[in-house]
């Protein structure tokens, strides 16, 4: 039977970062995917790379100054999948955000950032707020400029992937596990690929599976108690209308939330909601409550007829079980392994924009684990 060092459940984002870590580290990889790579959370992002304005507000100061230096790293490893953009800020008079608040927020920005290129935040002139592009400038007070980057969320899943592969890993889409059951040393998976059943031993699995990281964990034998979750729905809407080469960053008037308008392939990319889950749908699929919220907050700053919604889509979190709002819980990954099934990882939550640094706090502990290889690449100048 062929036996693998790492096996890797769920083909997003996360398992392809910890699938190209591992590689590079001199483990033998398998990667398994029920459908296709990147098809569920990690195509259904916000399709940024950026540090996270807003979660300063929450004082996660950690997340932030890990992702803007995710953030720089990307730039320099993948520059034709992550890209400079500019954001703009539009303050109104009734706006909960004081011209101070977003002052300190911006420097703090830059000085997490470490004071690059990108580092750099302006106040626009008035003469300069045509730059806003039909949003309504009745109450303006001040618009902000700062920078992030964007990306295609799954172009940028399957690249990682790729550079996988050519490290020696194997993965396999639409490959769907079944079943792992423990051995004297390690595990044997049994999952279903090309119509058949196969089966493999592994020394340890990683269990990034994403809003169904738990129904993962019941299939694994003896059974391992997983995190208390909630699951978060995110959705975006893309309208028939050119956006200029910005995002705008757009408050809420109902609740204060924030929220993004960017361009997309030559349209308008609008999102994100947070709508808290009971339980996790068969067929993941926006609300209409949920477009509503979007087209009303669009329609606040807007003028003039509302576009056609060309494209709806949504993917779902997961955040820790808080009774705290949504919008306020922290987003670290949260990386589960327990000491009576050491050679199981679960990977809770997480960000587009740090899954490098998640895979590598991963790779450490699978180290920890089964021991050491040896390195027969470095992930820090492996270009994507």
């Amino acid at each position: 039977m062929t036996q693998f060092d790492v096996t890797i459940i769920g083909g997003g984002i996360a398992g392809a970062g910890v699938a190209q870590c591992a590689a590079a580290a001199g483990f033998s990889v398998l990667l398994l995917e029920k459908g296709d790579f990147a098809s569920q959370t990690s195509c259904s992002s916000s399709k940024l790379i950026h540090g996270g304005l807003r979660y300063l507000e929450t004082m996660q100061l950690n997340l932030v100054y890990n992702a803007l230096h995710e953030r720089a790293a990307l730039l320099k490893l993948a520059p034709e999948l992550v890209k400079p953009i500019p954001f703009y800020i539009p303050v109104y008079q009734d706006s909960s955000r004081s011209l101070w608040t977003l002052r300190a927020g911006l420097s703090l920005y830059a000085l997490l950032s470490g004071f690059t290129k990108l580092s750099r935040y302006k106040e626009l002139p008035k003469k300069e707020w045509s730059v806003l592009k039909g949003i309504k400038t009745d109450g303006l007070i001040a618009v902000f400029q700062y920078w992030d980057a964007q990306t295609n969320d799954q172009l940028l899943t399957n690249s990682v992937i790729k550079s996988a592969v050519n490290l020696g890993a194997n993965a396999h889409s639409h490959a769907e596990f079944i079943k792992a059951e423990m051995l004297s040393s390690g595990y044997k998976v049994t999952f279903k690929i090309n119509k058949g059943i196969s089966e493999i031993n592994t020394k340890l699995i990683v269990n990034a599976s994403g809003p169904w990281v738990n129904e993962t964990l019941d299939k694994i034998y003896p059974q391992i108690k997983g995190c208390n979750i909630d699951w978060v729905q995110g959705t975006h809407i893309i309208l028939d209308k050119i956006a200029p080469k910005k995002v705008f960053y757009l408050e809420s008037k109902t609740d204060q939330r924030v929220i993004f308008v960017m361009p997309w392939y030559g349209k308008t990319l609008i999102g994100t909601t947070e709508v808290v889950l009971k339980e996790l749908p068969d067929y993941i699929r926006p609300h209409a409550e949920e477009v509503d919220y979007l087209l009303s907050v669009y329609q606040s700053y807007y003028e003039g007829q509302l576009p056609k919604i060309i494209r709806s889509f949504a993917g779902i979190r997961v955040l820790p079980k808080q009774k705290d709002a949504a919008f306020s819980r922290p987003r670290e990954s949260i990386i589960w392994q327990s000491h009576l099934s050491p050679n199981i990882i679960s990977l809770y939550g997480g960000k587009l924009t740090t899954f490098r640094s998640t895979a590598k706090k991963v790779v450490k502990q699978i180290k920890q684990t089964i021991g050491t290889k040896d390195k027969c690449a470095n992930v820090d100048t492996l270009k994507l």
